[in-house]
């Protein structure tokens, strides 16, 4: 399933959540009308043997109810408004600092960097659950750029590279696909029907501690029992409430995880890693269970399943059936050869080389070993293509690419993370260097254009950032073009950790630094874009993602304004250039008559076009990649700053595009 896909996908299971919460919401409402029927009732009984509670009791009941589960749904919703960060932290996860000295932590670091790298998102905000000994992760968040990967303890300790590269890539399926969006509006869901066990249980406890009494008298006594009664009467309905959470989450959550595993073996290129992984989850005493937090509200989102529930609820497939996917042949005794290889390991700490075996062990000095980070997937890369190189693309193939990145994407993310030099590195991790980085990669190479742009930074900065821009420029200068970009990547948790005004003063001043000469060059609008539409996204998470409803042809004019000015920065004649137009829009609405006229001003009508085609639904989206890769290179060839404003473009639309863009479908 293609990007596109998983985006319809997603939408479906949207709809089935809103159908079953809807069906929940009900069937809440009518036990706690009928509890009301029996608690207030039986107190106002008819002479007869009858009971009579007014219907306007119960009407007025019943819209309290569903006031208390809307409002308790807003409410989770908004205080998960600040992104993927806000879940890990909820459940008292350590932040991993950039500059962190422990060698699993960095070596946690460094696989991360180069999946983001390589599926051409922002590094995002990496957390460990230091207190949980098994093996699970999740990833949490509305989009990329507010996403946060949290790992337990467990599996920096038991996992050997390989098989923490397969968990991470399994988490990034779920942030390239949609998956965390619908997985952190789920937790708003289920907070709203379960609130009522919640209200019953502080019910029950105000019963105890006031001795079942309110009030004086019988009335005292009645008041009491009712309170016994209702406390107790709410926590059994919330039992309903559970019940449809737990439904929700496994009908919603289960088919996502097997798509997921198949997308970390298509990134990292082999199956031993993820395989090895969920191997060690059945083999193991921790499993994969959460013990030392109450992980339940996020159970939907874990590598692994969180908790001991029936089928009905699990949110996984079964663990050997996940591991048959990836491994046919494989048998169940396989576990207890594990179980038992590893307490061997264990009791010889300089046991076997863990990267011979998928289920080895990774003693501290192999693990040191691996924290520079390319020594699994860069060895035997090439170099890095020159900046002129004309590489081979093809519409099918790039838009087949978004949000898929594979092995070929992870090597070069390793090269490029091996090409840029230590300092700029700790740059891109320092909170105190990153903002300044950022605006060192925007400067132009010479002349009055780049004595403007330094004026302009020391306008907007205190004089250390622009004494640290002065520094940091050197180096910036001698970066290859393919890794500008990746490393502005790789400031971003730095640098969405910078107070909001700040955040907001970088983006302004980076275009005002693009314009400074008065003509935008490309590689200045690409990083003033990529950075603007990022760090905008990260500010408000809740709003940075549109769920795009409109028709290619009712967004017919920005699709044309963005294909001719493509077509235009892809060829060197206008002839060229309107050809490459002309089968743009023939791959895209094949009956328009449409005329070549890129605009002269283009920065702001190409940033007005971009927010509107955002709103294009994914098959739109889909055609819309297609046309734009055709109109950039007629002749099926590109180099890197043309593929870099391809890329920067997809980005904007918010289909991310990998490192490495082809000509053929990738196996």
């Amino acid at each position: 399933m293609d990007f596109f896909a998983h985006q319809a996908d997603a939408r479906r299971h949207s709809r089935r959540m809103v159908v079953l919460f809807a069906l929940a919401v009900l069937t809440i409402v009518a036990a706690v009308d009928a509890l009301i029927f029996v608690v207030f009732g039986l107190a106002s009984s008819k002479p007869d043997g009858g009971v009579q509670v007014p219907l306007q009791t119960l009407l007025l009941v019943s819209i309290a109810v569903i006031a208390v589960i809307t409002l308790a749904s807003m409410y989770r919703s908004a205080s998960l408004r600040s992104g993927g960060g806000a879940v890990a932290r909820g459940l008292h996860a350590t932040l991993v600092p950039p500059d962190t000295n422990n060698p699993a932590w960095r070596r946690l670091r460094n696989v991360i960097e180069e999946v983001a790298i390589a599926a051409g998102v922002p590094v995002p905000e990496i957390y460990v659950l230091e207190q949980e000994p098994g093996i699970n992760a999740f990833a949490a968040g509305y989009g990329p750029s507010d996403a946060a990967i949290c790992v337990t303890q467990g599996s920096l300790e038991t996992l050997n590279r390989d098989e923490l590269q397969g968990v991470i890539a399994h988490e990034y399926s779920h942030v390239l696909n949609g998956d965390m969006r619908l997985n952190i509006r789920l937790m708003g869901v289920v907070f709203g029907i379960v609130v009522l066990s919640v209200i019953g249980r502080q019910l029950l406890n105000a019963a105890f501690w006031t001795g079942g009494s309110i009030g004086g008298g019988r009335g005292r006594r009645d008041n009491g029992n009712a309170l016994w009664a209702i406390g107790l009467g709410l926590l059994v309905i919330g039992g309903i409430g559970v019940f449809f959470a737990r439904l929700i989450k496994a009908s919603v959550a289960r088919s996502r995880e097997t798509l997921a595993d198949a997308s970390a073996v298509q990134f990292t290129r082999q199956t031993t890693g993820i395989a090895g992984a969920l191997k060690k989850i059945g083999a193991l005493e921790a499993g994969s269970q959460l013990t030392q937090v109450h992980g339940e509200e996020v159970s939907h989102m874990l590598f692994g399943e969180g908790h001991n529930w029936s089928a009905l609820f699990a949110t996984h497939p079964p663990l050997e059936q996940r591991i048959r996917a990836l491994e046919p042949g494989f048998d169940v005794a396989e576990f207890e050869q594990i179980a038992k290889r590893w307490q061997s390991l264990v009791r010889s700490p300089h046991g076997d080389d863990p990267r011979a075996s998928a289920t080895g062990l990774m003693p501290r000095e192999i693990l040191m070993a691996t924290v520079t980070g390319a020594a699994v997937m860069s060895s035997g890369v090439q170099a890095l293509p020159h900046a002129d190189t004309r590489s081979p693309i093809a519409a099918a193939a790039v838009a087949a690419q978004v949000g898929q990145a594979d092995h070929a994407d992870f090597a070069a993310a390793a090269q490029v993370r091996n090409d840029v030099p230590a300092e700029l590195t700790a740059a891109a991790r320092s909170p105190q260097q990153a903002l300044a980085l950022v605006l060192a990669l925007a400067l132009a190479m010479e002349g009055a254009a780049r004595a403007q742009q330094a004026q302009l930074i020391a306008q907007a900065f205190a004089a250390p950032v622009a004494e640290q821009v002065g520094a940091l420029a050197p180096s910036v200068a001698q970066l290859h073009p393919l890794a500008r970009l990746p490393l502005a990547a790789m400031a971003f948790p730095a640098l969405r950790r910078q107070p909001r005004a700040e955040i907001e003063n970088l983006v302004a001043t980076l275009s005002r630094m693009a314009h400074a000469d008065g003509e935008v060059a490309l590689d200045e609008y690409c990083l003033a874009t990529l950075v603007r539409v990022q760090a905008l996204d990260a500010l408000d998470p809740a709003r940075g993602f549109v769920a795009g409803s409109c028709k290619l042809i009712d967004c017919k004019g920005q699709a044309l304004l963005v294909l001719a000015l493509l077509a235009e920065f892809g060829h060197d004649d206008a002839e060229s250039a309107a050809r490459a137009f002309q089968l743009g829009v023939q791959e895209m609405l094949p009956d328009l008559d449409a005329r070549y006229a890129p605009p002269g001003d283009w920065q702001a009508q190409l940033d007005t076009a971009l927010a509107q085609l955002d709103r294009l639904a994914p098959a739109g989206k889909e055609l819309l990649v297609r046309a734009l890769t055709r109109a950039l290179r007629e002749d099926g060839q590109v180099r890197v700053a043309e593929a870099e404003l391809l890329r920067v473009v997809c980005a904007a639309l918010h289909c991310p595009l990998p490192l490495v863009l082809g000509d053929t479908p990738r196996a």
